[in-house]
């Protein structure tokens, strides 16, 4: 049942008050930062550059977290291990391309020298950089052979997409007394977490606690772009661990009560929304809890790309639970063949007018604006030019990158980012906004109704604006890049057939 709206109301109000929005048993996203879940729209080596990541464990209570790194295209999974957190304990690792290391290959990496426990075991990678940094390569298994989704099977595929981080346990007893670090820096004994039976007593369900932050840098050019992951809250209830199983946990496997995943959301209007969905049933609506909490009817953010102070601007929109919604392995459907679930409208690699090989397009609407209120006049402004075959304005990766290029013909890469995930609006002054329609006339989008009924227009993104400045007028020699990253703002709307969502 969903509360009344007195107790909503009293809830949103202590919630503003206390500037928090943590309230037991829900799916939301913690505006202050710490979660169960955390999800880094984006990393890339793109560029000759790397992507930082770090998770910190701000409680005294040992944690299993399942990291998993998922490629642009389609999100299938590149990478999957398990990492233990010991109290308080801080793990960073650094993604990289494998050509930029001087090794063989066209993918990406990840190196790092913290002593945090990892199965499988970082002396099992695929091998050393020297002097304690172990390496493991991006694997394309989940998206060739029997896996192939119509999009590319090169590792290339592996050098940009987004990240998740899933607790699914809390570890106690012998658990957390195995991954506690010594006064030597390093934790008592890793085998012991490296062979945990799911089924064992010692694993509880996991708290909140966690925040992370990625950083996308080039040391050379002196550029670095940061993030903090957005963290959600509420997530679970009961331990979800696995070992090195690619398909579980999930951010499909939300669940606040029997049979129920349920979902709180700030209004645009700054109202608290309850919407309540099944567990229960093939298939779950749990995924749709955690799309809830990222619908927006539109997306916000600045561009700059004035000449004068040598400026570019790239828009990173990623869909972080977009696979669930159109990906034929995840829905059962045959390669090609029609069955996205809304909001989303095709499968990825349909065989359908407005779609194709490697896509799965969604339509958006674009609204540029200058520093003065001055707009494009004629017909609404699209990609230019547009993806081959598809509508004016299609975002078609489950991870975007929007360039602000005043080029005639489709750019390679992105001007900020270098991503090849690129798609490209023509800018229409040197500086200014622009609003991405979620929702537009032309192809409406739409949550399936919660349990209650609730229906969230739009669609589930997260993202950012990365731009870059570069000072012509600095002595000889002396590099002069200046780059700046800031998240996107949004709104959101929600309607229910009986009253308004609350």
């Amino acid at each position: 049942m969903k509360r009344n709206n007195l107790t909503t109301s009293v809830v949103a109000g202590l919630a503003a008050i206390a500037g928090i929005a943590s309230t037991a048993n829900a799916v939301e996203l913690n505006p202050d930062g710490t979660g169960q879940v955390l999800v880094y729209p984006y990393y890339t080596v793109n560029k000759n550059q790397q992507t930082i990541v770090s998770v910190v464990n701000t409680t005294n209570i040992a944690k299993a977290v399942k990291v998993r790194f998922l490629e642009g295209h389609n999100s299938r999974e590149v990478l999957d291990f398990n990492l233990f957190l010991s109290e308080y304990d801080v793990w960073t690792a650094s993604v990289f391309a494998l050509t930029d290391a001087g090794l063989t290959g066209d993918g990406a990496a990840i190196t790092t020298t913290d002593k945090s426990c990892t199965a499988p075991n970082k002396s099992d990678w695929t091998g050393s950089l020297g002097t304690g940094r172990p390496y493991q390569v991006f694997l394309p298994y989940a998206y060739t052979g029997d896996h192939e989704d119509t999009g590319p099977v090169d590792d290339a595929r592996t050098r940009e997409g987004h990240i998740e981080l899933i607790s699914m346990a809390d570890l106690t007893g012998a658990l957390r007394t195995a991954v506690t670090h010594t006064s030597a820096g390093t934790p008592a004994n890793c085998n012991v977490v490296q062979a945990i039976d799911p089924s064992n007593s010692l694993l509880v369900a996991p708290t909140g606690g966690l925040f992370g932050a990625g950083g996308v840098v080039n040391v050379a050019q002196g550029t670095f772009f940061t993030y903090n992951a957005d963290a959600i809250d509420g997530f679970t209830i009961i331990p979800l661990f696995s070992d090195t199983s690619s398909l579980t946990p999930s951010l499909a496997q939300a669940n606040t009560g029997p049979g129920v995943a349920t979902a709180y959301v700030f209004g645009s209007a700054g109202q608290l929304i309850r919407s309540d969905y099944s567990t229960t049933g093939a298939p779950s609506n749990a995924i749709d809890a955690v799309s809830a909490v990222f619908m927006s009817n539109n997306l916000f953010n600045e561009y700059n790309v004035d000449s004068s102070v040598g400026s570019n601007t790239d828009w990173v929109v990623t869909f972080p639970t977009k696979r669930f919604y159109v990906d034929n392995e995840i829905l059962g459907v045959a390669l090609g063949d029609p069955g996205a679930i809304q909001p989303f409208r095709y499968t990825f690699g349909e065989d359908a007018t407005g779609n194709g090989d490697g896509l799965s397009c969604t339509q958006i609407e674009i609204a540029q604006f200058d520093r003065e209120e001055g707009r494009p006049s004629g017909p609404a402004p699209g990609f230019s030019p547009p993806p081959p075959g598809q509508p004016a304005s299609s975002l078609c990766k489950e991870t975007n990158v929007i360039s602000f290029l005043n080029v005639a013909t489709a750019p390679t890469e992105s001007g900020v980012l270098g991503s090849k995930l690129v798609t490209n609006v023509k800018p229409f002054a040197a500086t200014g906004w622009m609003r991405l329609g979620m929702n537009p006339a032309a192809q409406p989008h739409s949550s399936r109704a919660s349990i209650d009924g609730d229906v969230y227009s739009g669609l589930p993104a997260t993202g950012f604006e990365a731009v870059n400045y570069i000072n012509t007028n600095v002595g000889a020699g002396v590099l002069s890049n200046y780059s700046g990253l800031f998240r996107h703002r949004a709104s959101r709307a929600c309607t229910n057939a009986t009253a308004a969502c609350s």
